[in-house]
């Protein structure tokens, strides 16, 4: 008898991976902005409902369904996603700061379009380097 041999293939990981069922409602602009700061931010919606004391299904009907917000929570969810309550609103551009974007900006920007495992390993070398030279190790 002669043994067979078996390749399953496994397409790679594909950021961001889309999952669950597919709404059949657009998103309303608000939820797309928020969808994309999020993104932008390597956070995942159960995250970034941990950071605003909510729960992840609470945050998905944010980015999905017209909502009213109270001030508090649109200063929450602008911190939490690293953007200006103008943006979220669509009157500004996504950054907080002023003037073109510094090269370390634009190095953690294009890092954060990375998949998750290597954003945590980039987080990781930055975080021990800048440990060692913050205490004076060169």
């Amino acid at each position: 008898m002669q043994a067979i041999s078996v390749t399953i293939f496994q397409p790679p990981y594909v950021a961001p991976m889309q999952t669950g069922r597919p709404s059949k409602e657009p998103r309303t602009d608000f939820g797309q902005r928020l969808l994309t700061a999020r993104e932008a931010a390597g956070l995942s919606q159960a995250e970034v409902a941990k950071q605003l004391g909510i729960t992840q299904k609470a945050y998905a009907v944010w980015e999905r369904y017209p909502v009213a917000l109270r001030p508090k929570q649109i200063e929450a969810v602008a911190s939490a996603l690293q953007v200006s309550v103008e943006y979220l609103f669509g009157k500004t551009g996504k950054s907080r700061g002023k003037g073109p974007a510094g090269k370390l900006r634009q190095v953690f920007e294009k890092a954060s379009q990375l998949p998750r495992h290597q954003q945590n390993k980039v987080a990781e070398f930055v975080g021990a380097f800048v440990k060692q030279h913050a205490n004076g190790n060169s």
